[in-house]
Protein backbone atom coordinates (compact mmCIF):
# COMPACT_ATOMS: atom_id res chain seq x y z
CA UNK A 1 0.00 0.00 0.00
CA UNK A 2 2.04 2.80 -1.46
CA UNK A 3 -0.30 5.08 -3.00
CA UNK A 4 -2.21 7.37 -0.24
CA UNK A 5 -1.20 10.92 0.34
CA UNK A 6 0.47 10.75 3.88
CA UNK A 7 4.33 12.88 3.51
CA UNK A 8 5.30 14.51 6.84
CA UNK A 9 6.05 18.12 6.03
CA UNK A 10 9.84 19.35 5.90
CA UNK A 11 9.72 21.42 9.28
CA UNK A 12 8.08 18.16 10.77
CA UNK A 13 11.50 16.28 9.35
CA UNK A 14 13.68 19.23 10.33
CA UNK A 15 12.59 18.77 13.97
CA UNK A 16 12.68 14.47 13.64
CA UNK A 17 16.32 15.54 12.62
CA UNK A 18 17.18 17.86 15.33
CA UNK A 19 15.75 15.32 18.23
CA UNK A 20 17.83 12.38 16.46
CA UNK A 21 21.09 14.73 16.51
CA UNK A 22 20.22 16.40 19.50
CA UNK A 23 21.10 19.97 18.05
CA UNK A 24 18.88 22.56 15.81
CA UNK A 25 18.35 21.38 12.35
CA UNK A 26 18.64 25.13 10.57
CA UNK A 27 19.41 24.22 7.03
CA UNK A 28 17.16 22.54 4.48
CA UNK A 29 15.80 19.16 4.59
CA UNK A 30 17.34 16.97 1.65
CA UNK A 31 15.59 15.27 -1.02
CA UNK A 32 16.57 11.65 0.59
CA UNK A 33 16.01 12.88 4.43
CA UNK A 34 12.37 13.98 2.72
CA UNK A 35 12.10 10.49 0.97
CA UNK A 36 13.27 8.94 4.40
CA UNK A 37 10.91 9.88 6.80
CA UNK A 38 8.01 9.85 3.75
CA UNK A 39 8.43 6.11 3.53
CA UNK A 40 9.12 5.87 7.36
CA UNK A 41 5.41 7.61 7.81
CA UNK A 42 3.73 6.07 5.51
CA UNK A 43 4.75 2.07 6.65
CA UNK A 44 3.98 3.37 10.56
CA UNK A 45 0.29 4.18 9.15
CA UNK A 46 0.08 1.12 6.67
CA UNK A 47 0.65 -0.84 9.72
CA UNK A 48 -1.90 0.55 11.66
CA UNK A 49 -4.52 0.68 8.90
CA UNK A 50 -4.01 -3.03 8.52
CA UNK A 51 -4.15 -3.84 12.47
CA UNK A 52 -7.48 -1.41 12.52
CA UNK A 53 -8.61 -3.62 9.08
CA UNK A 54 -7.80 -6.70 11.85
CA UNK A 55 -9.44 -5.41 14.34
CA UNK A 56 -12.80 -4.32 12.43
CA UNK A 57 -12.49 -7.91 10.91
CA UNK A 58 -12.80 -9.55 14.37
CA UNK A 59 -16.47 -8.32 14.98
CA UNK A 60 -17.16 -10.31 11.55
CA UNK A 61 -18.99 -6.80 10.08
CA UNK A 62 -18.74 -7.75 6.53
CA UNK A 63 -15.76 -6.61 4.13
CA UNK A 64 -15.48 -3.96 7.28
CA UNK A 65 -11.37 -4.30 6.87
CA UNK A 66 -11.75 -3.75 3.29
CA UNK A 67 -14.20 -0.93 3.32
CA UNK A 68 -11.68 1.09 5.68
CA UNK A 69 -9.08 0.22 3.38
CA UNK A 70 -10.49 1.42 0.66
CA UNK A 71 -11.63 4.91 2.60
CA UNK A 72 -8.17 5.21 3.86
CA UNK A 73 -6.36 4.39 0.73
CA UNK A 74 -8.09 5.48 -2.09
CA UNK A 75 -6.52 4.46 -5.75
CA UNK A 76 -5.31 7.52 -7.51
CA UNK A 77 -7.69 8.27 -10.56
CA UNK A 78 -7.06 6.56 -13.53
CA UNK A 79 -5.02 8.33 -16.61
CA UNK A 80 -8.69 9.08 -18.20
CA UNK A 81 -10.39 10.43 -15.10
CA UNK A 82 -7.33 12.73 -14.95
CA UNK A 83 -7.50 13.72 -18.86
CA UNK A 84 -11.36 14.24 -17.98
CA UNK A 85 -10.65 16.68 -14.78
CA UNK A 86 -8.27 18.36 -17.28
CA UNK A 87 -10.55 18.71 -19.77
CA UNK A 88 -13.58 19.92 -17.21
CA UNK A 89 -11.37 22.35 -15.19
CA UNK A 90 -11.71 25.20 -18.10
CA UNK A 91 -11.09 26.52 -21.43
CA UNK A 92 -8.23 25.25 -23.53
CA UNK A 93 -6.32 27.76 -24.97
CA UNK A 94 -4.70 26.37 -27.31
CA UNK A 95 -7.78 24.03 -28.82
CA UNK A 96 -10.93 24.57 -30.94
CA UNK A 97 -14.18 24.25 -28.76
CA UNK A 98 -14.51 21.13 -31.41
CA UNK A 99 -11.25 19.90 -31.05
CA UNK A 100 -11.61 19.69 -27.11
CA UNK A 101 -15.17 17.84 -28.08
CA UNK A 102 -13.33 14.87 -29.92
CA UNK A 103 -10.76 14.73 -27.35
CA UNK A 104 -13.67 14.18 -24.44
CA UNK A 105 -15.94 11.67 -26.05
CA UNK A 106 -12.86 9.31 -26.81
CA UNK A 107 -11.88 10.12 -23.35
CA UNK A 108 -14.84 9.15 -22.12
CA UNK A 109 -15.08 6.26 -24.15
CA UNK A 110 -12.45 4.52 -22.60
CA UNK A 111 -12.51 1.71 -20.01
CA UNK A 112 -10.92 3.23 -16.41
Amino acid sequence: MTDHPITPPPELVKQWLGTYFSTTITGEVSDIELTLATQAARWGADQELEACCQWQDTFNYQNAGNLLRSARRPKPPSLKAQALGLLNEGPVSDLLDDEVAVIRRALESLHD
